[in-house]
């Protein structure tokens, strides 16, 4: 096997130009590790946000960015008995430390992977942890949202959005999303009960007199205190970006936790997400795919704020 592989390094902070085709030492597995052959590998705004210098601290350049991992097991180290080389995996390793997806080949923990389904291409499968994990994570351990209950989920037709309104009607919710008239068919087609096209009308006067039990909310910033508004004494506001100081104070006087909820790697939620997909309760939609040598297009698509679904780079052809 080389001792090298291709992979896309962003050599300093900036746009999608730093992105830059490399060859870089190839990674070798330690103890409860395994090295993975990397089909495909997801972008989410989280890549793009630590190009440019943001995002979560502590990072340092040059670095490779990726989270979202599918693919085959090359080879395991010491200690692992969950997989043997030729297994296909999926996960969001090392979260919120970089794995580096944008290149041939991954060393994780392996439990921080869970089996490839065979009816999700490499594609589709490295277009849910990251997002599907968020959702989960959200909904069912901060929200815990019930059957039978309200739940508004902004940016409905987007990465985590259009899995969040899967995960909510398979917990039996009434599933209220938030989305631009275009959309609307595709959020529907989702399993959202109702859709309000935030360009024609705010969803606070919408649902003021049909407040509801939990809000999911990838976006913050005014949609936190608006959606308080509709939010019932109680309910629950889950954020996956911080919370302004002002909305923390109006919801803790109405009992409305708002903790930011930060994803992790979680491999007993994968699970369960797998089993989703293969009782036919849950899909990824891909936006678009692009080759790895392409990444700096791939980031400039995801950044347009029109992505229906997730956006993807194919590491291996075929």
């Amino acid at each position: 096997m080389t001792t090298t592989m291709r992979a896309i390094i962003a050599e300093r902070p900036g746009g999608p130009e730093v992105l830059k085709p490399a060859k870089v030492e190839r990674p070798t597995p330690g103890a409860t590790e395994i090295l993975v052959r990397v089909h495909a590998a997801g972008i989410n705004p989280t890549d793009w946000k630590s190009r440019s210098g943001g995002g979560l601290a502590g990072r340092t350049f040059p670095l490779i960015l990726g989270y979202d991992v599918a693919g085959v097991v090359e080879a395991v180290g010491p200690g692992v008995t969950l997989y043997r080389p030729g297994d296909e995996v999926l996960g969001m390793p090392l979260f919120p430390h970089l794995p580096g997806a944008y290149a041939e080949y991954v060393v994780a923990p392996s439990r921080h992977f869970v089996p490839k389904p065979a009816a999700l291409s490499f594609e589709e499968a490295a277009g849910l942890p990251l997002v599907a994990l968020t959702a989960w994570q959200g909904l069912v351990d901060t929200g815990k949202v019930k059957p039978g209950q309200r739940v508004l989920i902004h940016a409905a037709a987007g990465g985590v959005g259009h899995v969040a309104v899967q995960i909510a009607k398979s917990l039996g919710a009434y599933v209220i999303g938030t989305a631009s008239a275009a959309k609307h068919d595709f959020v529907r087609g989702l399993g959202a009960d109702e859709v309000i096209d935030y360009h024609e009308a705010d969803f606070a006067d919408v649902l003021r007199d049909q407040p509801v039990d939990v809000v999911f909310d990838p976006i913050a910033g005014d949609y936190s205190s608006r959606s308080l508004k509709v939010l019932k004494d109680g309910g629950v506001l889950v954020s996956i970006l911080p919370v302004d100081e002002a909305a923390v104070k109006e919801a803790a006087a109405r009992d409305i936790p708002t903790g930011f909820t930060l994803v992790e790697p979680d491999r007993l939620a994968l699970t369960a997400i797998v089993e989703l997909i293969e009782q036919g309760k849950l899909r990824v939609e891909i936006d678009s795919v692009y080759a790895l040598e392409d990444a700096a297009d791939a980031h400039r698509r995801s950044e347009t704020g029109r992505v229906v679904g997730k956006v993807v780079l194919r590491v291996v052809e075929g």
